[in-house]
């Protein structure tokens, strides 16, 4: 074959080649940056439940509900959490947000209940049933229930992506993160690998500063919860 044929031949795939890996670059550097907002943003704001700053209320983010209506173990760890916290007067109220998109799953009331058959007053607890992912529930937690300082609940390896957001969102937010659930690995280290393109989204979501999914008037529950507390 002619030198300028094999020429023309090996040019578009050269291209190719050079193009794929400026994209590998570019989407490996955009991940390592917004994970580094994350750990600067939440930076000294996340604690154990013991020596985390009181707040008025704690925001406890939704996860699996099994199909018997009982939290999963890793949700069950993280409102095990916010009961602590209420009993030992950290918190005067609990808002637990999570999908309820459809009316045969239900998180927020599968957290509501298993709350209150763990001693938590039902009127301590104010349930958003839009919190379809962290950032609908932080920008719903200051948009439509007012919140403005916060400790945030969930699994460790999520709570700085949380914080960051709800800080980011306009609500001074600590968290307290479960170490408990670890013993479940295959679950945990999917969670871990699962926040490094998480990361990516909540970036952009804070960006953009889109609206959550669903929006609607101010809801006094959490005031009235925190009054009553």
């Amino acid at each position: 074959m002619p030198l300028l044929a094999r020429l023309r031949r090996t040019l578009p795939l050269r291209r190719l080649i050079i193009l794929g890996g400026l994209g590998v670059a570019l989407a490996v550097t955009a991940v390592a940056a917004t994970n580094l907002w994350v750990r600067e943003e939440s930076a000294g704001h996340i604690h154990t439940a013991a020596d985390v700053p009181a707040a008025p209320v704690a925001l406890v983010l939704g996860a699996q509900v099994n199909p018997d209506g009982e939290p999963s173990a890793f949700l069950a760890a993280r409102l095990d959490i916010a009961r602590d916290l209420y009993r030992s007067g950290k918190v005067k109220a609990i808002l637990v947000s999570g999908d309820h998109a459809e009316w045969s799953y239900d998180e927020p009331g599968a957290m509501l209940v298993y709350l209150v058959a763990r001693g938590v007053p039902a009127d301590r607890i104010v349930m958003d049933h839009a919190g379809f992912d962290t950032y609908d529930s932080c920008a719903r937690a200051n948009k439509i229930f007012g919140v403005h300082r916060a400790i945030v609940v969930t699994q460790s390896f999520h709570i700085p992506r949380a914080v960051a957001l709800c800080r980011t969102l306009g609500i001074d937010a600590t968290g307290v993160g479960d170490d408990t659930a670890r013993i479940y690995k295959p679950l945990w280290f999917r969670g871990q690998t699962r926040e490094w393109a998480a990361a990516l989204k909540a970036a952009w979501d804070v960006t953009t500063r889109r609206d959550p999914v669903f929006l609607g008037p101010h809801e006094t529950g959490v005031e009235t919860a925190v009054a009553h507390g």
